[in-house]
């Protein structure tokens, strides 16, 4: 076969390459040991010396255009490979995104946040809690008589030693007073236990309670205190009375009411008072020298307000529509 044949050959077999078998087949044929090329070559010693260069240097010519076709062959190759599997794997950027959800805060965490650190802000110390406690910390540090209705089984979770469930947030404050000392300035976020079911009530429950023991502190302290704090809370045109009422660990007692801006009516928010002289005694302190206030507040009914819930159990059920709201 003479040169220009074996060319025009090569030309025609390269254009009809598809695939990688095909590549390696015209590899060999042409550049294998017994290629048509590699034959030629064999020829080149039978030749005169004259004709010997220009007959080597057509070989090494077509040789090279071989192995240029080879080269822009496997990138064809490689290039329709990479566009088959990319139209397989093809992605639709026009489809959306999916949605993953994130987590939010319970409304009861985000009313805990925004209490405790309104308080914390007025220099308030953060203090916890056991939620078993004993009966003394519970109710006689407290001045609550052995009589008192908050005492009785219906009312409160007791345990087979005589310890109980916490009621109240009231017996960190004592814990408080015993280890620190005065003057004090504490708040008690927590949960409590009371034996009550119904609408606007659930038997765990979660309160803030707020203690402050110095010397000379009176009613002024605690309203200016209290109201500040409503004003924070629901906005500084919130309508707020104070209602006397009794309570065994405060003396003088009040209530602290709210008026819903929606229905005008009034709405309980607190209770609060100044120290009794016992609970100050009680704690190891003199009364005759300090004195104090205190109030607290359930973070359920808080929340309430804040976000209208009709049905306070609804904050336990795990609705993730009503929680994500």
């Amino acid at each position: 076969m003479d040169l220009d044949a074996l060319k025009a050959d090569l030309e025609k077999d390269f254009l009809e390459i598809d695939s990688q078998d095909k590549l390696n087949s015209l590899k060999v044929k042409y550049l294998g040991k017994k290629g048509h090329i590699s034959e030629l070559s064999k020829n080149i010693k039978n030749l005169s010396k004259k004709d010997r260069p220009k007959f080597g240097k057509s070989i090494g010519e077509l040789r090279k255009l071989c192995e240029e076709k080879i080269s822009a062959a496997q990138e064809k190759i490689e290039a329709n490979l990479i566009n088959e599997s990319l139209e397989k794997e093809r992605i639709d950027i026009t489809l959306p995104g999916s949605f993953k959800s994130q987590g939010k805060l319970h409304p009861l965490t985000v009313t805990t946040l925004k209490i405790t650190d309104f308080f914390f802000a007025q220099g308030y110390l953060i203090e916890d809690g056991p939620e078993i406690e004993s009966s003394y910390y519970n109710f006689d540090a407290l001045n609550i008589p052995l009589d008192h209705p908050a005492r009785d089984m219906h009312d409160t979770f007791y345990l087979d030693n005589g310890d109980l469930l916490r009621t109240h947030t009231s017996p960190v404050q004592i814990r408080a007073i015993e280890k620190r000392g005065a003057p004090l300035k504490i708040i008690c976020p927590g949960k409590v236990y009371r034996s009550d079911a119904d609408k606007t009530h659930t038997p765990m429950f979660h309160q803030i309670e707020g203690l402050v023991i110095s010397e000379n502190v009176n009613f002024g302290h605690l309203k200016n205190e209290i109201m500040t704090f409503i004003d924070f809370l629901f906005g500084p045109d919130t309508k707020v009375r104070f209602r006397p009422s009794y309570f065994p660990f405060t003396e003088p007692s009040a209530e602290v009411d709210i008026m819903d801006k929606k229905t005008k009516k009034w709405l309980e928010i607190m209770g609060c008072g100044l120290v009794h002289p016992n609970v100050i005694n009680m704690a190891g302190l003199d009364s005759n020298r300090f004195s104090g206030f205190a109030f607290g507040m359930g973070i359920e009914r808080m929340a309430k307000l804040l976000y209208e819930i009709e049905d306070m159990r609804s904050l336990f059920t795990n609705d993730i529509k009503f929680l994500s709201q």
